[in-house]
């Protein structure tokens, strides 16, 4: 089966769009990797997504909105990623979107005074991309493993497990999208051996920061030239270093809830008061961001481990001097890009979802309780008919 997979991670700047032909089924199912594209969303979308995940005002008229519009948007790149590959929508045969995460809360909490609840909303209608396209689509992953028991994230490790297994060697797969996210597989592993977190932000502090200091001129630290043009802020660093989330024992999931607009506004605020450079403050926030990667690794993976390969992937690949400090604070572990198992870095996360949606439409589980923390196995993903035949 020809799949499409696609994603729309935490920095929301588009959609990650990835063809992929699958066959059989696990332990012996057989992926492999045609094509990627990726479509930017339009400013005022962006906006619109980035303004409702970070707790801005909003009515339930503009999430029904947004919800059907990104539906329109998905579809269309669904479109043109098929037209760019000279690939006919009638040879796909299945579309998994993962959509637009809006609002996730893993672990429960009181809700209206009475029982705890825990809530995940991913938006994109499937209705409008199983209509535009007339291709079965399977979306909405997150919700039947949180009413497993899951804290609904992370889903990637079910696929990385598939992937990046080997008899010999202990891997790691690393993304560094928004926020960071490893899959732990023991050499030889079995599935309930492996275990997989958020070790914290990724991009998501470095985007704010540029961002807010360019006025929106610029999304990103492009090739890491700002922060390259500064200092680490000390006092600033080891503050950062201290937070609570870093302590907290897998599985755990983190977001704009933990590292979002606040927490950057809160770091702008702090540089201010002591006229800091925003070069200075976007290098501290770059070298935070490897080294909450490389703590996760000391405090919760090499006891556990032998960690012989890193395999990296996602946007901050992209990021010299956060890939420099990930070498420098990680020795003697050779770090892989993705690329070299036939995935583009920046297609990663499609693909994962173009498999977790093939195994779902085949009515086999999905999820992966070791890493997120559900009772059991669940299948994971709601299925939207194509046109009728």
């Amino acid at each position: 089966m020809r799949v499409l997979g696609m994603m729309s991670g935490t920095s929301a700047d588009g959609i990650d769009v990835a063809l992929v032909r699958i066959s059989g089924a696990p332990p012996s199912l057989s992926v492999k990797f045609e094509g990627h594209h990726h479509v930017r969303f339009p400013a005022r979308v962006r906006g619109a997504i980035l303004r409702l995940a970070n707790g801005g005002a909003t009515t339930t008229a503009e999430i029904s909105q947004l919800n059907f519009l990104l539906g329109e948007e998905f579809a269309a790149a669904a479109v043109a990623a098929c037209k760019r590959w000279r690939v006919p929508l009638r040879q796909i045969g299945l579309i998994g979107s993962h959509g637009q995460t809006i609002f996730h809360q893993g672990v429960a909490a009181r809700f209206l005074g009475g029982r705890r609840v825990a809530s995940t909303l991913q938006i994109g209608e499937s209705s409008i991309i199983a209509a535009r396209t007339g291709v079965a689509t399977i979306a909405d992953f997150r919700p039947a493993d949180m009413a497993a028991g899951g804290q609904g994230a992370p889903l990637v490790p079910f696929v990385d497990c598939l992937l990046y297994r080997d008899a010999k060697l202990g891997r790691v797969a690393l993304n560094i999208g928004g926020i960071a996210n490893v899959t732990v597989i023991p050499r030889a592993a079995r599935p309930e051996d492996v275990f997989a977190f958020d070790t914290g932000p990724g991009n998501m502090i470095i985007d704010a920061l540029v961002e807010r200091s360019t006025g929106r001129r610029l999304a990103y630290d492009r090739d890491a030239r700002i922060a390259l043009r500064g200092q680490v802020i000390r006092p600033l660093l080891e503050t950062m270093l201290r937070s609570a989330y870093l302590r907290l024992p897998p599985p755990k999931t983190a977001g704009r809830e933990q590292f979002g607009l606040e927490y950057a506004d809160e770091l702008i605020s702090w540089a201010r008061k002591r006229r800091a450079r925003t070069e200075d403050l976007v290098r501290t926030a770059t070298i935070f961001t490897a080294l909450s990667i490389a703590d996760a690794f000391r405090r919760f993976i090499f006891s556990r481990v032998r960690v012989n390969e890193l395999m990296v992937a996602g946007g901050g690949t992209k990021n010299p001097l956060l890939m420099a400090q990930l070498r420098a604070a990680l020795p003697g572990i050779e770090i892989v890009p993705s690329s070299r198992f036939g995935v583009p870095a920046e297609a990663k996360e499609a693909l994962a979802f173009a498999v977790l949606a093939y195994e779902a439409f085949h009515g086999r589980a999905n999820n992966l309780p070791s890493a997120t923390g559900a009772k059991r196995p669940a299948i994971l993903g709601k299925l939207v008919h194509g046109h009728a035949r």
